[in-house]
């Protein structure tokens, strides 16, 4: 399971997502860009965080480390700003945390160049998840200490937001003419070959453990949370073996 930390300061919002994420201490010493129930689409969000954070760790992409995050509505009292006063009150209990790399930056393809096979990798990685939050416009990349990270997984796995009609969602192709790394010329059969056949039933099962029971019950049409933890499984394991060839929209794409 997943790291457990509680907040113990709450120190700033970050204005760069939509849903208002923060920064926090925990109570380990660590920082943490904090991601909250009480925010957006709620606790799917971060279903997806946890789902495709830790997939994409165990395919060997860079990811900052996530935990779950034991948050006390009263740390947000002395907020000054009514919205994060109002996320901090609806996000008591389990939130999600991942690592602050100190130091980071966001990434400029016309500053940073990726290599066809990075970029393969990326764009087939996106495509498994049905990432639609990584495009030039919001790259959701950081480059830290010279290497590209990945960030942001929260607008994945749309399927998860109408179970009924999973299997046509995920059947759908991918669209990347608006991916950040297109422009690198992405080597996507390569990445097909090395990944797809890694991404099996016992990885995803391992990888689904690490959703928290919390953020899984009272889901309409599952009995337990592990009978959802395999409805999270089938779609990546289904579209593994053949999303590469459902890529659109990327000129010159091997």
């Amino acid at each position: 399971m997943l790291k457990e930390v509680t907040a113990t300061r709450y120190i700033t919002p970050l204005r760069e997502g939509g849903s208002l994420p923060g920064l926090v201490e925990g109570d380990d010493y660590g920082t943490y860009v904090l991601k909250f129930t009480g925010a957006g689409q709620g606790r799917k969000t971060l279903v997806a965080e946890v789902v495709c954070g830790e997939l994409a760790r165990r395919l060997g992409f860079r990811m900052p480390r996530l935990v779950t995050v034991e948050l006390d509505p009263v740390l947000g009292l002395g907020e000054p700003e009514q919205q994060v006063q109002d996320l901090l009150r609806g996000s008591g209990g389990t939130n999600l945390g991942m690592d602050f790399l100190s130091g980071a930056l966001g990434f400029d393809p016309l500053a940073f160049a990726v290599s066809p096979e990075e970029a393969g990798r990326i764009v087939w990685f996106d495509a498994l998840v049905n990432n639609v939050d990584r495009s030039w416009r919001n790259p959701n990349l950081l480059v830290h200490h010279g290497d590209l990270w990945l960030i942001d997984h929260g607008a994945t796995m749309i399927w998860q937001h109408n179970w009924p009609s999973v299997a046509a969602s995920a059947a759908r192709p991918y669209d990347a003419a608006d991916h950040a790394l297109g422009g690198f010329g992405p080597d996507v059969r390569a990445a097909a070959a090395e990944l797809a056949p890694r991404v099996t039933e016992d990885l995803l099962a391992e990888v689904t453990a690490e959703i928290p029971d919390v953020w899984l019950t009272a889901e309409p049409g599952f009995d337990t949370p592990d009978d959802l933890r395999r409805t999270y499984a089938r779609p990546l394991l289904d579209r593994a073996a053949v999303i590469h060839e459902r890529i659109t929209g990327i000129e010159g794409a091997k």
